[in-house]
């Protein structure tokens, strides 16, 4: 299974790719795509960027699943609404090319990766070097992108088993099992 992770942003959203073989996890490329060419007060136009952006990932590295992470709000609410509609971008771009998308917080990915939701920016960059055996540090969009990726690798694998148990036991699975939200 191919992950796609998106760490959205209006400046810089990150994505990175991960190779799930069972317990072994593959990298597979990870970036940025940056909004810089758009004029600052342009939203619509950064908004393009970000959304085609996601879309040429997606049909370049032809990923089965995304994970996305779920905006928490800010101090500054016009900070929180920006970043929504940078994320809202992402998201229309992935469920365009009709690939299935779940969402994590930022706490549940560092949980997942670290040990701790809150974790430093450094400490990802460091955890994910060091679970996909890179040869060096990734930039911290793409890490935290890369992270989301590794944590629904994970959580997938989870869901899939309590699922499985729930099944054979004729019970329903519980929406808290079923993980982060997915569409």
């Amino acid at each position: 299974m191919r992950v796609l992770g998106i760490d959205p942003g209006l400046q810089t959203t990150g994505f990175g790719l991960v190779d799930v073989e069972g317990p072994h996890l593959h990298y597979v490329a990870s970036g940025t795509i940056k909004t810089r060419e758009a004029a600052l007060g342009d939203l619509p136009g950064r908004l393009k960027i970000i959304y085609e952006g996601v879309r040429e990932v997606v049909e370049r590295y032809q990923p089965q699943v995304a994970s996305v992470e779920i905006v928490f709000v800010n101090v500054n609410p016009q900070s929180t609404l920006l970043l929504g509609q940078a994320r809202g971008a992402a998201l229309a771009g992935l469920v365009s090319c009709a690939l299935p998308v779940n969402e994590y917080t930022a706490l549940q990915m560092k949980k997942a990766l670290v040990g701790h939701g809150l974790a430093r920016k450094e400490q990802i960059q460091e955890m994910v070097a060091r679970l996909l055996r890179l040869p060096g540090l990734p930039g911290k969009d793409a890490a935290d992108a890369l992270g989301l990726a590794i944590c629904h690798a994970h959580a997938a694998k989870t869901f899939e088993a309590v699922g499985k148990a729930g099944r054979r036991l004729g019970r329903r699975t519980h929406g808290q099992m079923k993980g982060g939200r997915s569409y």
